[in-house]
């Protein structure tokens, strides 16, 4: 992959009228994927995201002993069966993937050996510290090789993982508990968990992770203690999951419904569920505010849009990974924006507030930087070489905007690839009012 290579967004010379399907959810679909390999029964995972993270969290899984099987639309996942006396070293290669770096090392601690995370060299800056710190707290030994609190360590696992009570510190990522909350079925002990960070981020993200525990028969209990803390409980328990749909990406969603804000048209997302824990349903407020007009017709979301977008002041904290595309909304509005409560995106696939700050100054766009937070000043807007930051919702951000403003030559678009297979396909088609072939195991 040549990430120099640039690619100019189109401009959108119609109003969009197009009926999207986006494939699976890609966090749904890692942590399905990681309970099945915990499971003691066969899984299977239909309509599950085929994409470069979920092939990787796939490769993780198969290297610690779990089985899968891809057909059309399925995966069959048979779950990890130790084998006591039999030791295996293995290297796990985690790419970019934020699911992989921080869910599957407490899964290596029920691993018999030793377990080397290394990635991508964007993966090595990013914070693992409350992973190394939790894996210690519950006696597992854990080899720094590098940078602390970074990757690459090695995990050395003794085929069990302790339970018992630890203090963890999820401010960077929501990640840093749902992982022990993932794996604390399989724990010797009771599991309990209590934040302690200043802030906690993504709250829906835990939400659809006690949901998936739930669904899989696993008791998990969240409570406030008496100092105010977030504590949760995990019992050791068997793991049954049988047959799983797995929702399509509302998070994904979100570049296509902005179309219809820029363009003007509407844009119908297929299959979007009454009730779910996924942060991409916050869409529907939020673009609601920023103009659009949003409705549920049948089993789709449909957004209709005149081209007319309004800034917003917007806490995002629990839905941060929305922010790229309210970005890119945001610089094309008749007003300022603040986006707030999005200082954890420093430590995401990269600085996300510090690169939309830079890659919006670069269209024309003015830009104040705060430690938590993005202010957005629209102005009249010029084409410009777009970076990505190897960061597929940066990327989402520079087309939004390219739909109006000519020349965005957006650097390394395959980094799309990342949640959304074929983003190009998808976005050319919509264009043309055609609808996109999904991408199926």
């Amino acid at each position: 992959m040549n990430h120099d290579v640039t690619w100019t967004a189109p401009v959108a010379t119609a109003p969009v009228d197009a009926l999207i399907r986006v494939p699976g959810s890609k966090s749904l679909t890692a942590r399905w994927m990681l309970l099945a390999a915990l499971a003691g029964s066969t899984t299977t995972l239909i309509e599950p995201l085929n994409s470069r993270d979920t092939r990787i969290m796939l490769d993780a899984l198969e290297q610690l002993g779990a089985v899968f099987t891809a057909e059309p639309g399925r995966l069959r996942v048979e779950g990890i069966r130790p084998v006591r006396g039999e030791r295996s070293d293995v290297v796990i290669h985690t790419g970019l993937a934020g699911t992989v770096m921080r869910f599957v090392p407490v899964v290596a601690a029920l691993h018999d050996g030793d377990v080397r995370f290394t990635g991508d060299d964007a993966a090595l800056a990013r914070p693992m510290g409350p992973v190394v710190e939790a894996l210690r707290g519950l006696g597992v030994r854990v080899t720094e090789h590098g940078e602390p609190g970074r990757l690459p360590i090695t995990v050395h696992g003794r085929g069990e993982l302790s339970g018992g009570r630890i203090d963890v510190d999820a401010s960077a990522s929501s990640q840093f508990l749902s992982n022990l909350l993932l794996a604390g079925a399989r724990a010797s002990s009771p599991l309990e968990l209590r934040h302690v960070g200043e802030v906690l981020p993504s709250l829906p993200h835990i939400e659809m992770t006690l949901e998936v525990l739930a669904r899989a028969g696993v008791r998990a209990e969240h409570a406030i203690d008496a100092e105010g803390l977030h504590t949760w409980r995990v019992e050791p328990g068997p793991i049954d999951l049988g047959e799983i749909l797995v929702e399509p990406d509302l998070s994904n969603a979100g570049p296509f419904l902005a179309a219809a804000m820029v363009a003007g048209g509407t844009v119908e997302i297929a299959d979007w569920p009454e009730a779910t824990t996924q942060p991409g349903d916050s869409y529907r407020e939020l673009l609601t505010r920023m103009g659009a007009r949003v409705e549920s017709v049948d089993s789709a979301l449909e957004l209709t849009g005149t081209g007319e977008i309004h800034g917003v002041d917007a806490d995002m904290s629990a839905v941060g990974e929305l922010t790229p595309v309210i970005a890119g909304l945001a610089a094309l509005a008749d007003g300022p924006s603040h986006l707030r409560g999005i200082g954890h995106l420093r430590g995401h696939e990269t600085d996300r507030i510090h690169a939309l700050a830079v890659e919006l100054e670069k269209v024309g766009c003015r830009t104040v930087e705060h430690p938590e937070s993005l202010e957005i000043h629209p102005g009249p807007l010029h084409g410009a070489v777009f970076e990505t930051y190897e960061d597929h919702r940066i990327a989402h951000a520079g087309a939004i905007i390219g739909l109006r403003v000519p020349d965005v030559r957006i650097v390394n678009i395959e980094t799309t690839q990342k949640t959304l297979p074929d983003f190009v396909g998808m976005w050319l088609s919509m264009l043309h009012t055609d609808s996109p072939a999904g991408l199926t195991w």
